[in-house]
């Protein structure tokens, strides 16, 4: 048997949000009374868009010329501001880092996905990953990042993930 890693171990603090638990509630249509013994139907979060069913947007966002990249705290704080501009419902958030004049790799875990970054301060770069389903959308955050980063250039490319074959 392998042995576990307590989530206190690895630096991860789960965060309770009530509105993650009104959020799954409202998903769930009371069967009392309705005469049926058949389970409510959770939603599955999949995005229709322009007659396309997939189950979300995953932007790529690469920042040049950026500024902040050492700063773990800073980092937390653009990212996490990023995710609430987007809607999403953050369940919780782990970063590390590499030590003095180092990046910074981290991940806000969200009910709808995640949202992660790895930096290379050396380069002035960052990379960016905003995946988010449901209502969400991930091109919010992206003035958010603009505004804690300051880049010189910024790039984003955009992909439906779980589009079916």
């Amino acid at each position: 048997m392998a042995p576990t890693v307590s989530a206190a171990r690895l630096g991860v603090v789960p965060i309770h949000d009530d509105s993650f638990d009104r959020a799954e509630s409202l998903g769930r249509a009371s069967a009392a009374g309705a005469g049926t013994a058949e389970p409510a139907k959770s939603p599955d979060y999949f995005v229709t868009r322009d007659g396309v069913e997939f189950a979300g947007t995953h932007l790529l966002v690469e920042l040049w010329q950026a500024r902040g990249l050492t700063d773990d705290t800073l980092i937390r704080r653009a990212l996490r501001e990023a995710a609430m501009a987007s809607g999403a419902t953050i369940l919780f958030d782990h970063f590390h880092h590499f030590g003095p004049g180092h990046g910074v790799s981290g991940v806000v875990v969200l009910a709808e996905s995640h949202i992660s970054i790895h930096t290379w301060p050396e380069r002035g770069y960052a990379a960016i990953d905003l995946f988010m389903c449901g209502g969400c959308d991930p091109h919010r955050g992206i003035p958010v990042l603009r505004r804690h980063f300051a880049p010189g250039s910024v790039q984003v490319s955009e992909h439906r993930r779980g589009l079916r074959p």
